[in-house]
């Protein structure tokens, strides 16, 4: 049942909406606008074609990808577009992963020179990574360079965009880029495209983003990802807030134990410093795999397809069939 929504316009950080508004033909015009924004000037998009985004491996053994959003431009190149909604420890790893396939793709049959088109890997990200936390910079651009910061190679571009650092209002919009960042972020507490937003290409954004215009299975496919994307929030967030308490807990006993223990002889508290930090490197490495589990029977229980979960922790379908 299609219940009505308050909202008049629908989040972009939902996979329904993150797909609908950048990942159709009728709307390609708003994934080139943005991704421009991103791109240097000699790979400007003016046109791009979809194209599948699930890649089998080579092998029945090998592992599939499948993206948010891969299209080719004109000349070649090749775009992966993802939206990660929730932080993943290998999250790295798995744009590393996947944008090997894109690689693979460009292989011809009988004689070929190995020359390749551009691939870029664009991350959406609705959370920072933990060693950006204390940097500013929203917008990381990372290529393949040598030893003096020299690039080596420049086909072959990852481009992230932390989310959460960007804490601009509507007036203090300036580049078309920042006014993309408030859209991603806050169009769903919207209820009329401001001032600074009406032009042309944002125009086209709140017309096919608009909530009363979609179809009644629209609708129901819209709020299906709404859900999806709260319970993972709110899972994860439980999840935070319990870990934090259970962390404080255990910290004050762990302090109160070693403040009593101070004044013993020296060897023996050397050994047992070195005891603890064994102890702390083994339970840190005990405690992310039970906070994985933990985490995949909330959303397990939450009712989340397991595939979601499976990218969402890291850990194997059968892992998780187990829990």
């Amino acid at each position: 049942m299609v219940f009505p929504l308050p909202d008049k316009y629908i989040d972009l950080l939902t996979d329904f909406g993150f797909k609908r508004v950048f990942g159709t033909e009728p709307n390609k015009a708003l994934l080139i606008d943005f991704l421009n924004t991103l791109l240097p000037p000699h790979h400007q998009l003016k046109n791009v074609t979809f194209k599948n985004p699930e890649f089998l491996g080579n092998t029945l053994v090998d592992r599939r990808a499948i993206f948010d959003i891969y299209c080719q431009s004109e000349t070649g190149e090749r775009f992966i577009v993802e939206m990660q909604k929730a932080k993943q420890n290998l999250f790295k790893d798995r744009s590393v992963y996947y944008s090997t396939f894109p690689i693979q793709e460009q292989a011809e049959q009988g004689f070929w020179n190995y020359e390749l088109t551009a691939v870029y890997t664009v991350g959406v990200l609705d959370f920072v990574f933990d060693d950006h936390k204390h940097d500013s910079e929203l917008l990381h651009v990372v290529e393949l360079k040598n030893q003096h910061c020299e690039v080596f190679y420049d086909k072959l571009k990852f481009i992230y965009v932390e989310l959460p650092k960007f804490s601009k209002s509507l007036d203090e919009l300036e580049s078309h880029f920042d006014k993309w960042l408030f859209l991603l972020k806050h169009l769903a507490q919207l209820n009329e495209p401001p001032l600074p937003l009406q032009e042309d290409v944002f125009a086209q954004l709140f017309d096919v983003a608009e909530i009363a215009n979609f179809s009644s299975r629209e609708q129901a496919l819209y709020q299906d990802s709404l859900k999806v994307y709260r319970d993972m929030y709110n899972v994860t967030q439980t999840l935070i807030d319990e870990t934090l308490e259970q962390g404080i807990e255990q910290g004050i006993k762990q302090g109160i134990e070693q403040g009593i223990k101070q004044g013993i002889k020296q060897g023996i508290k050397q050994g047992r410093a070195e005891g603890r930090q064994q102890g702390r490197q083994q339970g840190k490495a005990e405690g992310r795999q039970e906070e994985k589990q933990q985490i995949a029977k909330q959303m397990k229980a939450a009712g989340l397809p397991a595939q979601d979960i499976a990218q969402y922790t890291g850990l194997s379908m059968d892992e998780i069939d187990r829990l």
